[in-house]
């Protein structure tokens, strides 16, 4: 099972990242730097959201149909070549819509922090990062095999394996951003591997926000 880092290091990721920094017109090593970020987030949310049979069910759905069979990732050339087209844009803001909900400028103003780009171009990064990862998440789901939401749950976790630290913390900060701590927990314990107590993740989180 490939994780998302090493697709990012592939010479498919390359090809990506010079796609997406010349579509955004931003430089490739920060380009780079918010893919490696916000590639995990997208997953850590869907990660989220299949907890629930509704979330799921959704997710399953989305990623039988043709859109989001893998194809994506055969042509990224053709995909940048001309600019990206108004409809995979437009499946980006959708997917980012479903998993982030009213969570998305917060992850925006995040990881504009964090890189140093405008939250304006984080967001145009990831409308085209998003149908990437479906279709990344969709190829793999094929080949594992998955049928249910425990082995999309699963896939997911493995496809995050090996994260960084500042990236387990932005995720858990994210995507628990109402603090209510249990999804803080769940996706500790999915990134890390290790069941967390709160008052460790609380020191994870102020280092992020600089409080």
């Amino acid at each position: 099972m490939s994780g998302l880092l090493d697709l990012l290091n592939s010479p498919m990721g390359k090809q990506l990242i010079s796609g997406v920094a010349g579509q955004t017109g931003q430089p490739e090593n920060k380009t780079a730097d918010v893919l490696s970020m916000a590639m995990p987030l997208i997953l850590g949310a869907m990660k989220k959201n299949v907890a629930e049979p509704q979330g799921a069910q959704g997710l399953m759905s989305a990623l039988s149909s043709n859109k989001h069979d893998g194809s994506i990732l055969d042509n990224l050339g053709g995909l940048f070549g001309g600019g990206v087209d108004d409809d995979v844009v437009q499946d980006g803001a959708g997917i980012l819509g479903h998993v982030f909900g009213n969570k998305q400028p917060q992850v925006e103003n995040a990881l504009s922090q964090k890189s140093g780009i405008d939250a304006g171009s984080i967001a145009n990064i990831l409308k085209i990062a998003a149908p990437i990862v479906m279709g990344y998440l969709g190829r793999q789901k094929a080949q594992s095999n998955v049928s249910d939401a425990n082995g999309l749950n699963s896939l997911l976790g493995s496809m995050l394996g090996g994260q960084p630290q500042q990236n387990q913390s932005l995720i858990m900060s994210l995507i628990d951003a109402d603090g209510d701590g249990s999804v803080l927990d769940d996706v500790a314990g999915m990134v890390m591997g290790t069941s967390q107590k709160k008052g460790g993740l609380a020191g994870l989180l102020g280092g992020l926000f600089g409080k």
